[in-house]
């Protein structure tokens, strides 16, 4: 059995809270969080405090709490040599600070509260600083979730960077689409089984290979009429944005079309 305490009760700890819970080869010693008030609700299943002085001894200490704050909260830590990780997917290691044995548990994944989530599908990305913790961070992980993986702190950031591209910035493009319909009454809910299909696509397609549309036929009568339908200068600076990037991509598509149309027809007669 593999005992933990959590730091921090934002949509991650609330999250991981509610896997290790559920799992039989876990235990939450104690939750910590500095506004009590937080984590109330939850008083009657596991040890609560808002008393960082009284933490308790525990196999593995997780901070779930915003980048700017690891390493404030790690210095208050009331003891030393103990193994500690933060959950931040690009904060470094060694934010943690040195009197404790430093790692990273990053969930690979948008966290809502409100939204229910199969933790077992969640990627766990592991870096630890000393290679006798990592054994203990894997059991940990391998304990709520089927997907594990060793990194290290530059693939880490790489992932993190790429996380924010593929569901920050399109689910961005999803509100900026979701304004778009509404100006003309049209209903945004015909769009999702698209947006399904897309995210569905890239599971045996690379995207490079997956990628249609205006933009990569070079069809420039419906982009010019696109820009034109656009009256939000915003909207339209992005759409010119992503069209630019889509031809740069397949640009060599586009030269291979080029050559297909104006080779000569060889008469077979």
């Amino acid at each position: 059995m593999i005992s933990v305490v959590i730091l921090g009760a934002g949509n991650v700890a609330h999250h991981l809270y509610k896997a290790f819970f559920s799992s039989e080869n876990v235990t939450i010693t104690q939750w910590y969080n500095r506004n009590k008030n937080h984590i109330t609700p939850l008083t009657n299943e596991v040890s609560l405090t808002d008393d960082i002085s009284q933490l308790v001894e525990a196999d593995i200490y997780i901070i779930a709490v915003s980048d700017d704050a690891i390493s404030d909260i790690s210095k208050q830590l009331p003891f030393e040599d103990r193994l500690v990780v933060h959950t931040s997917g690009s904060a470094s290691p060694y934010d943690i600070d040195q009197k404790n044995r430093r790692g990273v548990f990053y969930p690979l994944q948008t966290f809502s509260k409100d939204a229910d989530i199969d933790f077992s599908e969640v990627p766990l990305c592991l870096e630890t600083l000393m290679r006798k913790d990592y054994k203990h961070l894997k059991s940990l992980a391998t304990s709520i979730s089927k997907i594990t993986k060793r990194v290290n702190s530059d693939q880490r950031a790489a992932l993190h960077l790429a996380a924010v591209f593929v569901n920050n910035f399109t689910n961005q493009l999803f509100r900026v689409a979701h304004e778009i319909t509404e100006s003309q009454g049209a209903e945004f809910d015909l769009l999702k089984p698209l947006i399904l299909e897309t995210a569905t696509k890239v599971q045996y397609l690379s995207p490079f290979k997956a990628q249609t549309g205006p933009a990569k036929r070079n069809d420039k009568k419906t982009i010019k009429r696109h820009l034109k339908m656009l009256h939000n200068e915003q909207h339209k600076v992005i759409y010119r944005l992503m069209t630019s990037s889509i031809k740069s991509t397949h640009a060599f598509d586009l030269s291979a079309l080029r050559d297909h149309k104006n080779k000569p027809t060889t008469n077979k007669n």
